[in-house]
């Protein structure tokens, strides 16, 4: 939302629904399905060769990216990455947190539609007041709040990044 509710509501959309997913089958049995690797543990035993290609499995691959993506875009923000021409503008730090996160797992039409979806992307003071909930922080105190959250933020995003590649869950092909 705070990246504009309009143009970048298709990437709050894919979240939204692959967290649903995800949930959907943790509520079919709380108790088996305790953790995330449980759920992958559970649906490779259950899906056999079509694993990890369907249900949650398949969804908290696409997630874990589009979280990397707000990790990536928040550490370029708080790491003062800008560009020193336009330095309110957020286009240096979205870019390097497509190009990061997400570029290589889409295909041309898609990194198009990104481009575009750029040009229409919030100014950083504005993204800041959004992220402060509307109030007038102090920059300096919005990056500080950003850096504290980044801490256990970032620690489990690399600890499911982890799991894929031990569980050999992780796929290449585009979207």
């Amino acid at each position: 939302d705070c990246l504009g509710p309009a143009i970048f509501s298709p990437i709050k959309a894919d979240i939204t629904g692959n967290i649903t997913k995800i949930r959907a089958v943790y509520e079919t049995n709380p108790t088996k399905f305790k953790t995330l690797q449980m759920i992958l543990e559970g649906e490779k035993e259950m899906h056999g060769p079509q694993w990890p290609k369907v249900g949650a499995t398949l969804a908290l691959m696409w997630l874990k990216r589009g979280l990397k993506f707000i990790q990536v875009l928040l550490q370029s923000i708080a790491d003062g990455e800008r560009d020193d021409q336009n330095p309110n503008l957020m286009k240096v730090n979205i870019t390097k947190a497509y190009e990061i996160a997400l570029k290589k797992y889409h295909g041309w039409v898609v990194q198009k539609l990104f481009k575009a979806a750029l040009l229409a992307a919030p100014y950083k003071d504005d993204f800041l007041k959004a992220l402060s909930k509307g109030q007038n922080v102090k920059e300096e105190e919005c990056i500080e709040k950003i850096r504290q959250f980044l801490l256990n933020y970032t620690a489990t995003i690399e600890a499911i990044y982890i799991m894929y590649n031990k569980m050999s869950a992780e796929l290449d092909y585009k979207a």
